[in-house]
């Protein structure tokens, strides 16, 4: 093995890649390398005789994301990629672990944030961003930075987080290198473009010389393709009675050879197709019920529900609707938006339209992530996912998911569908002797699925618990015999349940958590981890409400000394959401 000295004329990391080169190579591969450098050499000889330049240490750079569904955290290992070839030092961070004290440290700095429903940070991102937008935040002077903001243009405060964060991190003192930009759903060639960008403004200056950057590095074991697969559904189950006003679909699907690479806790994108009676009506509303070409795009790869201001912008624009106008100018168009789609603002405000004017009012069609609800090691080539079928109605118009009712109406055994692995790797199990709570009801329960299958698998010897809840015992506790068989070979050590509709008060997974609470804070103080899923708007909040208060009665703590106790096991790793 060949070792570099420490005189070498190189970086500490510029050794290690040359010495990885270097020492596997056979001796005709060093002279040919020594012959082609000396080569190099006699063709520029103003270069070989010129000083050598001394190593230039990395500039050190902090990218912090704020990530909800997983791009901004993916976008912040791209910008890391990128940051070391440019040659920065830099080091990801999640907003999770961010103590903001630390802010002043952190000479150069990219912010990527999500904006999570209505204008909110992500989960895991809401403590850090409260104390930064707090009167304790300080000062930071001398750091400079840059943020990018992922959105969607169909809520009202459209990258709300990261415009915030931009305008703190300036009120605080810091210099901004480059101006932030807004993504929305289609943010991948934007993004890039922006990373490129705020790396080459943060980049300090440096004096011009003659070396050459060669990178040595070995390469990277590429990604694992972010292309669709098909897979045929193998079961399409109702786990719900006949009687309930539910509809959860159980599906199973199946691979031409080896299931892709998923773990428990991470999802599947599912790829849908629009309800082909709503496209028809969108064309039949445009003008153009005879366009086939257009009417397979609405299908398959265009949003035809969204709709926002931007979509109502667009729409003016393009016809010159004098009520569309109306509507913007006059103020009314948020209100006028609420509840309605696409369908409705071409009815509203009707209008013969080119296929280019009705394509330029919707954009591309995204994939829903669903939690994959199995274990390889149990189910072998399958991955199983549990789909809610979403129903209701606004204005008088019948509505439904656009994946969900896919799923659970127009799918079928022995029928394929396009998916594509999206991990979670902050919602996986621990090792097989730690402890784990689990609160899920409805869909939430997926994941815990998959977690007991690969505890039983593993063999694992740690407890596990469960807090499942539903509407209705009789008609829509999923997966009961499995949870009752987990019980009994001990993969599942306990379960609580809630059904809401079966007690003169709803009863909620919360309050059977704090009825637990002296167990629950035992557990957690003994090492146990915490895991929640499924709604964000409301269950996961009073679940967190339900464990602070459940430690400030157990823990004889004061209401601000118990939501520090939570605040610290979400630090450590032992409070995970995933949430939506």
């Amino acid at each position: 093995m060949i070792v570099l000295p420490q005189t070498a004329p190189f970086a500490d990391d510029e050794r290690v890649h040359l010495e990885r080169v270097l020492g596997p190579a056979s001796p005709l591969q060093r002279a040919w390398l020594a012959g082609f450098l000396a080569g190099l050499d006699a063709s520029h000889p103003a270069a070989a005789n010129a000083p050598v330049a001394a190593p230039r240490a990395a500039e050190p750079l902090a990218i912090l994301f704020a990530s909800e569904s997983g791009n901004a955290e993916r976008l912040a290992q791209d910008a890391a990629k990128l940051a070391r070839k440019k040659g920065f030092k830099p080091s990801v961070v999640d907003f999770a672990d961010l103590d903001v004290a630390k802010l002043p440290t952190y000479k150069r700095l990219i912010a990527i944030a999500a904006t999570w429903g209505e204008g909110e940070p992500p989960s895991r991102a809401t403590r850090a961003f409260g104390e930064l937008m707090g009167d304790a935040a300080p000062r930071l002077e001398g750091v400079t930075f840059t943020v990018l903001a992922l959105g969607d243009s169909a809520y009202a405060d459209f990258c709300g987080v990261g415009k915030a964060i931009d305008a703190r991190l300036e009120a605080l003192g810091a210099t901004r290198a480059a101006d932030r930009v807004d993504c929305d759903l289609e943010f991948e060639a934007p993004a890039a473009a922006w990373i490129e960008g705020a790396l080459d403004a943060l980049a300090p200056p440096r004096a011009a010389d003659n070396v050459v950057a060669v990178d040595f590095a070995i390469r990277a074991t590429p990604e694992a393709s972010r292309d669709p697969v098909a897979a045929e559904i193998v079961e399409h189950v109702n786990l719900n009675s006949s009687r309930s006003d539910k509809e959860t679909v159980h599906l199973a699907l199946g691979f031409d050879g080896a299931a892709p690479a998923y773990e428990p806790g991470d999802a599947l994108e599912l790829f849908p197709e629009n309800d082909p009676a709503l496209v028809d009506a969108l064309l039949a509303a445009s003008g153009l019920g005879s366009d086939d070409a257009l009417r397979a795009a609405l299908l398959r790869e265009r949003d035809i529900t969204t709709l926002s201001i931007k979509t109502l912008e667009t729409h003016a624009a393009s016809v010159g609707h004098a009520g569309v106008r109306a509507l913007l100018d006059d103020g009314q168009a948020r209100a006028w938006l609420d509840g309605r789609q696409l369908i409705d603002l071409l009815d509203a405000f009707p209008a013969t339209l080119a296929a280019d004017q009705l394509h330029a009012l919707t954009r591309p069609l995204p994939p829903r992530a669903y939690s994959v609800a199995s274990s390889r090691k149990e189910v072998g080539d399958e991955a199983h996912l549990l789909v809610a079928a979403v129903r209701y109605e606004t204005h008088g118009r019948a509505r439904q998911g656009v994946a969900s009712a896919y799923v659970a109406d127009r799918l079928a055994t022995g029928q394929s569908v396009r998916v594509r692995v999206k991990a979670n790797r902050r919602f996986r199990l621990p090792d097989g002797g730690t402890d784990i709570i689990m609160v899920g009801p409805g869909t939430g329960v997926a994941p815990f699925r998959g977690f007991v299958q690969e505890r039983r698998a593993t063999g694992a010897t740690g407890r596990s618990w469960l807090f499942f809840g539903d509407r209705r015992y009789t008609h829509d506790f999923l997966y009961q015999l499995e949870w009752q068989d987990a019980l009994k070979d001990g993969s599942l050590s306990r379960i609580d349940l809630a059904f809401s509709r079966d007690t003169p008060e709803k009863l909620y997974v919360q309050h059977r958590l704090f009825e637990q609470r002296r167990d629950v804070v035992d557990w957690l103080e003994n090492g146990a981890r915490l895991y929640v899923c499924g709604d964000a708007k409301a269950m996961a909040k009073d679940v967190r409400a339900a464990l602070v208060s459940a430690y400030a009665d157990v823990k004889a703590l004061s209401p601000e000394a118990a939501a520090h106790a939570v605040d610290a096991l979400e630090r450590d790793g032992r409070y995970l959401q995933d949430v939506y």
